[in-house]
């Protein structure tokens, strides 16, 4: 049987091999994708988030044919996103129930580019997690929204930590405020390129091991970042 990529090395002209889907299946355990670099004119404002990936097997083929409900499985993926390009220029792989902040230095470890700042949601406001960022990126402004609990450390008043800048710019002007002020809305972005993914790429991983699925995403971050280096769309604020 004739495979779409046969299909179309056929329409080019070309007599090319194409292995079949195990084969490349086996081949995803080693393959060694280019990691990602960063296309920025300076240093990087990186932007972090995460997001649910299901597994499609067995499982989703009973439903599909027999209505037959079962426990979805799901793979937690992490990313980290050059701000000025929108590249993905850092990704992990974890289960489901992973704690993102304990990926932050898995993804700064993959960040060749210095940083201008690190940006996350509320749920990278935890302890240890700005002493991670200040051992890798000393000079990174660091923009994690404190939780409404949150107050100041013990030396907050004489010699505020970033932290401490952050509840007293909030108690000031307002989280709103606070957010347009420290460049905190460019977080939008990381939330576009997850968007970009599930569109292009899908919602689910095929693949049945976790070395393949970690080079399944690293396929499909090179794809995306290589779409992006095309063209990108250029978005004009309208009345």
């Amino acid at each position: 049987m004739t495979t779409p990529i046969g299909s179309i090395l056929h329409l080019l002209g070309l007599d090319l091999a194409v292995p079949d889907h195990s084969t490349l299946s086996r081949r995803a355990e080693t393959l060694e994708v280019p990691r990602p670099c960063s296309r920025s004119r300076g240093p990087v404002h990186l932007l972090v988030d995460s997001t649910g990936l299901r597994l499609c097997g067995p499982g989703e083929w009973l439903i599909e044919k027999h209505g037959t409900r079962t426990r979805r499985s799901w793979r937690k993926l992490h990313i980290g996103v050059d701000a000025e390009t929108g590249q993905i220029l850092a990704s992990e792989l974890t289960a489901s129930d992973v704690d993102d902040g304990s990926q932050v230095e898995p993804l700064l470890d993959q960040t060749a580019a210095p940083l201008a700042s690190f940006i996350g949601d509320g749920a990278y406001d935890q302890a240890g997690i700005y002493a991670i960022i200040g051992k890798h990126h000393p000079e990174a402004d660091v923009i994690i929204p404190p939780r409404s609990t949150a107050v100041l450390s013990d030396g907050g008043e004489t010699t505020p930590t970033q932290r401490d800048r952050h509840l007293q710019s909030i108690a000031e002007h307002g989280r709103m405020g606070w957010q347009k002020a420290s460049g905190y809305n460019q977080r939008a972005l990381v939330e576009s390129a997850i968007g970009r993914l599930k569109r292009v790429i899908g919602d689910a991983l095929r693949s049945r091991t976790d070395r393949r699925r970690t080079t399944e995403i690293a396929i499909a971050v090179h794809a995306l970042n290589r779409m992006l280096e095309l063209g990108r769309p250029k978005s004009v604020r309208t009345a």
